[in-house]
């Protein structure tokens, strides 16, 4: 029996942990998946606070350690459903079953896809959804970004520094990222913008090698030949395990604000699982503290 369990080893997971291991709280973490959540994909973290510049995979490590250091336990373990029974609930995964008097449910998001056919297909073969991971093998090639926020910005400007060309493909009639993103960005001769544009199909035989494009403006269709595609158009969630003990909303984020509250008592959410309307490391950090500052108090009554 575990004072906490926390669903998900990312920044908000993490602090969650280091919180209430320094409250003296027996902690268990479960993670499905890597270490770190998806701030460890990103190259360069250059807004949280203390670094002027570190790369998300050392700040996810930093975290880690220092929440095993504190004693927590860590186990990798994908969570299929959470059961209330009042004094005490308990987490089935698919390789246990954990005990716990409180939990926080820290589970993050994952890549939206674009949601058409043959895009898993070709996934790994032409589209990606991790320019980190993926653009080295697009070296002196060219590439679209699909998205216009932050993330494909920040993409962009790390395909652009290998990519031949570059061509930015957002579905309004302008990009909702950093201006200094979009700064960067203009300065560089290999990148284009497309506006008002959706992607409409993906064509290839074994390998992408072009998408048809629609200007949602004029309707008129083009195709823009590519050697691969990088998706960068938001995060979804994967809550359907929690849904016993969370109440939903239409997109699928737990329902909870500031306080990190649920439906139900002693179950907390923190991070991107949850409905907000910010999602950074450091308000996922915030996130964490709280839920575990609420779950220690619940705790101890």
């Amino acid at each position: 029996m575990y004072d906490v369990i926390i669903i998900g080893a990312g920044p908000a997971g993490l602090t969650a942990a280091i919180y209430a291991l320094r409250a003296n709280k027996s902690v268990l973490v479960l993670e499905k998946e890597s270490f770190g959540g998806q701030i460890t994909y990103s190259p360069k973290v250059e807004n949280y606070p203390g670094f002027n510049e570190i790369s998300g995979s050392e700040l996810g490590e930093k975290l880690v350690d220092q929440a095993i250091n504190l004693g927590a336990e860590i186990e990798l373990d994908t969570v299929i459903s959470v059961r209330n029974l009042g004094a005490y609930k308990i987490v089935q995964g698919e390789h246990g079953e954990y005990q716990s008097k409180s939990i926080i449910i820290a589970a993050g998001s994952h890549h939206r896809q674009l949601g058409l056919p043959r895009e898993d297909e070709f996934t790994g073969n032409g589209v990606s959804y991790c320019a980190l991971c993926d653009g080295a093998f697009y070296k002196d090639r060219t590439i679209a970004v699909i998205g216009g926020g932050n993330t494909a910005l920040q993409d962009a400007v790390l395909l652009s520094d290998q990519c031949a060309k570059v061509t930015i493909v957002q579905n309004l009639a302008f990009c909702t990222g950093e201006k200094r993103l979009m700064e960067i960005l203009k300065s560089k001769k290999n990148v284009s913008f497309l506006y008002n544009t959706v992607v409409e199909e993906l064509e290839g035989e074994d390998q992408l090698s072009s998408i048809m494009l629609r200007n949602m403006e004029t309707d008129r269709t083009e195709r823009l030949k590519v050697d691969g595609i990088f998706v960068a158009i938001g995060q979804q969630p994967d809550n359907k395990a929690f849904e016993s003990v969370c109440r939903l909303d239409e997109q699928g984020f737990i329902i909870s604000d500031e306080s990190t509250d649920t439906s139900t008592p002693g179950v907390y959410a923190a991070g991107d699982c949850r409905t907000k309307k910010v999602r950074q490391v450091v308000t996922a950090a915030g996130d964490g503290a709280v839920a575990a500052l609420n779950a220690c108090r619940f705790v101890e009554g």
